[in-house]
């Protein structure tokens, strides 16, 4: 097993772009994206993503490099922030990755944002689940496209599996990259038809 320091060595994560979103250092602009649109409780980010820059290559590793340990290990050390430097862990019952279509991870393997959950739901000791939420639809990349682009593509492909699972929780809903919200706000409208209590985002990274 890899220890932390080759994951990613102590330098590189003092380096790290951390928002600081969790303890109002930087404004959780990520809500803002979805006003109007869907009520969700709290938006908030890990890292700032910059193109070329050092989160951007965690999460390529993470995502095309098979390093699955990388999402986990970034989860664990904000689950650790989040949960000594705010009330969060109490305000959550589940934590749900967004789904890839099956088609998806089987071409992959895994899905990325589980493993950044999967972290999280180890240090908050909150449950998680990848049965809850499923994509029913293949959908193209989402990369080049504007916002409503990116709503069209994505707007009816979230079903809820169980709806046992979440009706009447309080869902904390993670993905890798905040960008648009398109994806999110989806997957947020759909727990919500299915009578989840809440629904709050958090994200390993987003954009400035």
């Amino acid at each position: 097993m890899q220890s932390q320091e080759e994951q990613i060595c102590t330098a590189c994560r003092l380096k790290l772009p951390e928002t600081g979103q969790h303890r109002g250092e930087a404004m959780a602009s990520g809500q803002i994206k979805f006003a109007g649109k869907v009520p969700v409780e709290f938006v908030y980010a890990y890292l700032y993503f910059n193109k070329k820059g050092k989160t951007q290559r965690l999460i390529h590793a993470l995502k095309y490099r098979n390093r699955k340990d990388i999402g986990s290990l970034l989860g664990r050390w904000y689950g650790y922030q989040l949960k000594t430097e705010s009330q969060l862990h109490e305000q959550i019952d589940l934590i749900v990755g967004v789904p890839l279509h099956p088609a998806k991870l089987r071409q992959r393997g895994y899905n990325q944002s589980d493993w950044f959950a999967m972290g999280l739901a180890e240090t908050l000791e909150i449950p998680w689940s990848d049965q809850a939420l499923v994509r029913n639809q293949y959908t193209v990349s989402q990369t080049g496209k504007d916002r409503i682009e990116r709503w069209q593509n994505v707007s009816n492909v979230f079903e809820v599996k169980n709806p046992d699972l979440v009706a009447n929780k309080r869902i904390l809903l993670v993905d890798d990259v905040l960008t648009t919200g398109a994806t999110l706000e989806a997957c947020t409208a759909t727990l919500l038809a299915s009578n989840s209590r809440s629904v709050g985002i958090i994200t390993l990274a987003a954009t400035r």
